[in-house]
């Protein structure tokens, strides 16, 4: 285990992505195995020091960010220890980074659908904030793929989790460590909200798996150590495509159909997979770009029309039997949409399908680079609100941006309804008046039963939000359970909500 003091050695793990200010610490620690992990964390508790877990340091809501005591940087438990193609599952280390493990799962003909936009993370870092990403429209989140966990608790006490061995009932859970010590929490009872994407706060409902209560835990519960992940069979191939569309409703009109026939293909091969449609459409994901997000990187890509007014970009699998039937069926819809058919980019090839994620991922690189270019600090939502009140909670970050002033894209999500607002101020007056207009966007995705945090989590940047969207008494409920797991309140301090609740 290496043990660092000196600043110098300790800058790069004072920030993440979310470029919080302020960060400091005493003392760096780089364990190796699962027991220095509890070794730090038994002498952190006795000595009422707060740690900070660190991963990759991608996160942007500042939960890597420390405050004072100690960070814990994971890196070093970064080894893939099986990949089971008999089974369908891998074991890992929580600081593997989530490319090297992708890569070695589609060595093996296996597939990890979660796929987060930034791939340098590390899974334990994936896992703790239950990472989601495109396509989660059809695979859902992180925490679907979670089988097992291995978690060191703040005393230094290890919990080995299995997906389906305990339940949480009638508010209450009890898990017994390694060490055989029994553990009684009280759960959470505010009703999730009817959202499909959410990491706001811990997982509840009624009946709660011991697994779920880690995932999108923000390192707050338990320093997650090591993972086994559920995989998939690799699939034969893909249809994807970047679609243009002259008209903004006939883009809604489109996202609208493309998600209920998936939904309809999904729910029949439920009910009766021996008569179920015959290659339907099914999208694995579908996103958004705005008119401004299209113009915003015109530059990269001088082949987008001059003209559109929106795009969308989707993927489904295909197989070689399948292929044409599905090319068919996906022109068909996109005729009846209204869609530029003779200006859009469709691929079957794994190269050229790199070149369409490329272009997804150059938008919020191009945001940052011209952040950066005007010193000042992106502000980008990432709320969700249910199917029904999603046309007019767009049309609401519309109006509302275009009277600011401000620049702005609008992309992501959109069959999940989540969609991000990325406000780019050019000087500190914009700034403030971005930062007015995001919390206008908070009040209003609450008010129409959405989440405030669709899948960056909560971090430091958004506790104070979290109190708006749960209120006094359901964050007393989160310290409550936080305080079953972690009495003195030593690990992930500032994370989630106010030291106050402890």
């Amino acid at each position: 285990m290496q043990v660092k003091t000196q600043p110098d050695e300790l800058q790069n793990y004072l920030t993440d992505a979310s470029n919080l200010p302020g960060g400091f610490a005493d003392r760096l620690l780089i364990p190796e195995t699962t027991a220095e992990v509890a070794e730090i964390l038994k002498e952190a508790d006795e000595k009422r020091i707060p740690v900070t877990i660190s991963g990759a340091r991608t996160g942007t809501v500042g939960g890597a960010v420390p405050f004072g005591g100690w960070v814990v940087s994971l890196e070093r438990l970064n080894q893939i220890e099986a990949i089971d193609q008999d089974g369908l599952f891998a074991i890992a280390g929580a600081g593997v980074v989530l490319s090297d493990f992708q890569k070695a799962v589609e060595a093996e003909n296996l597939f990890y659908p979660p796929d987060p936009t930034e791939w340098s993370c590390q899974l334990g870092g994936t896992v703790a904030t239950n990472a989601s990403g495109a396509r989660s429209f059809k695979y859902g989140a992180t925490r679907n793929f979670v089988d097992e966990l291995e978690v060191v608790l703040a005393g230094g006490e290890i919990l080995d989790l299995k997906r389906g061995a305990v339940w949480g009932e009638n508010g209450l859970i009890e898990l017994e460590t390694r060490s055989g010590r029994r553990i009684r929490a009280k759960l959470p009872t505010y009703p999730p909200p009817a959202t499909r994407k959410n990491t706001s706060g811990y997982f509840s409902g009624e009946r709660v798996d011991a697994v779920d209560l880690f995932v999108g835990s923000e390192g707050t519960l338990g320093v997650i150590t090591k993972v086994k992940l559920r995989l998939l069979p690799k699939p034969e191939s893909f249809f994807s495509g970047i679609v243009f569309f002259d008209a903004e409703e006939n883009l809604l009109a489109f996202v609208n159909e493309a998600r209920e026939l998936s939904f309809a293909a999904r729910n029949e091969q439920i009910r009766n997979p021996q008569s179920a449609i015959r290659n339907p459409i099914d999208a694995s994901l579908i996103e958004y770009f705005d008119e401004k997000s299209l113009r915003f990187i015109a530059e990269r890509f001088p082949e987008v029309p001059a003209g559109a007014k929106g795009a969308i970009y989707f993927e489904q699998e295909t197989t070689a039997a399948s292929e044409d039937e599905l090319l068919e069926r996906w022109n068909e819809l996109l005729e009846r949409s209204g869609a530029d058919l003779e200006t859009s980019w469709f691929t079957t090839t794994e190269q050229d399908r790199e070149k369409l994620r490329a272009f997804r991922h150059a938008l919020p690189v191009a945001v940052n680079e011209r952040i950066v270019r005007c010193k000042q600090k992106k502000v980008g939502t990432d709320m969700a609100v249910p199917d029904d009140k999603f046309a007019s909670f767009l049309k609401f970050y519309r109006e509302k941006l275009d009277a600011s002033g401000l620049d702005y894209v609008i992309f992501g999500h959109i069959a999940d309804n989540h969609l991000h607002a990325n406000m780019i101020p050019k000087d500190e007056d914009e700034a403030t008046r971005a930062r007015h207009l995001y919390g206008r966007f908070i009040a209003q995705s609450i008010m129409l039963g959405g989440t405030i945090s669709a899948e960056h989590g909560i971090g430091k940047h958004k506790s104070r939000y979290l109190y708006v969207q749960y209120g006094e008494r359901y964050l007393n409920e989160m310290a409550e359970l936080k305080k079953a797991f972690d009495p003195h309140g030593i690990l992930g301090r500032g994370n989630m909500f106010d030291p106050k609740f402890l």
